[in-house]
């Protein structure tokens, strides 16, 4: 892009960051789930649920994630950590579009074994030295475990099946950005902000076109990478920030 096209797309999509990354974004989006808790740990666990199941209309979302989490009885890690085989039963039934109870008491297995040896879920993304190697590391890691079924794969994904990985980056973003509007957690402090990829919706994917921010025809991983390194033309340190701008755009103007 001309440094007068990047001029003009920064002055419009700051405008809209600074509207959009409010406190009064929360309430009416699945963010508004991981923001019930306080201790790191819970945050965590019910943000990667919330993200995980991010698919379909909003309400329904945050609906559906409320519910999963009082099957938990509201203390996710103390559940992740202490549950007995009979507490199980609780999670029996749940189901969001093709995210069901197999897929749930799996996720729920491997968050146990993973936090029987580590403090934080941040360790799980760390491994690579790109974006693309830490998601297929955790792709790889997540379902490591001899039991892991098979259907449960395509509730994560992974840039080596070319997925564009909406919801696994938005989850980072939400735990790795740090602006102090309140919204992003900031929890990790170990994956730079400057390497996050934007997630892409079919808002996102809407206005980056219309801007030329984005001309793959395929939303896949190079996509992802496309929109982002456009981003970055406009902040280099925190290009995932336009997020908020461009879904902002996408669902909030559109009314």
């Amino acid at each position: 892009m001309q440094a007068a096209q990047v001029n003009k797309i920064r002055e419009v999509l700051e405008e809209r960051y600074r509207r959009y990354n409010q406190p009064s974004f929360i309430a009416h989006d699945p963010i508004s789930i991981p923001h019930g808790f306080s201790q790191r740990q819970d945050v965590e666990i019910s943000g990667l649920f919330a993200a995980l199941l991010a698919w379909g209309r909003r309400p329904t979302i945050i609906s559906k994630c409320q519910e999963l989490l009082r099957r938990m009885d509201n203390a996710p890690y103390q559940f992740i950590r202490q549950h007995q085989d009979e507490d199980l039963k609780q999670l029996l039934g749940f189901c969001h579009r093709t995210f069901c109870d197999t897929d749930l008491l799996y996720f729920v297995h491997w968050l146990r074994w993973f936090y029987a040896t580590h403090d934080t879920l941040e360790d799980a993304f760390l491994q690579g030295s790109t974006q693309r190697e830490r998601l297929e590391n955790f792709h790889d890691l997540f379902f490591s475990l001899e039991d892991a079924p098979q259907r449960t794969r395509k509730h994560v994904a992974t840039p080596a099946r070319g997925s564009a990985c909406k919801r696994v980056n938005m989850y980072l973003r939400w735990m790795v950005r740090q602006d102090g509007h309140g919204v992003d957690f900031g929890l990790w402090t170990r994956l730079p902000m400057a390497e996050l990829v934007c997630p892409i919706d079919v808002h996102v994917e809407r206005q980056a076109r219309q801007l030329g921010l984005l001309e793959r025809p395929v939303v896949d991983w190079r996509a992802a990478e496309e929109l982002t390194d456009n981003l970055r033309q406009l902040d280099p340190q925190d290009p995932v920030k336009y997020d908020f701008a461009l879904f902002g755009l996408g669902v909030e103007e559109k009314r």
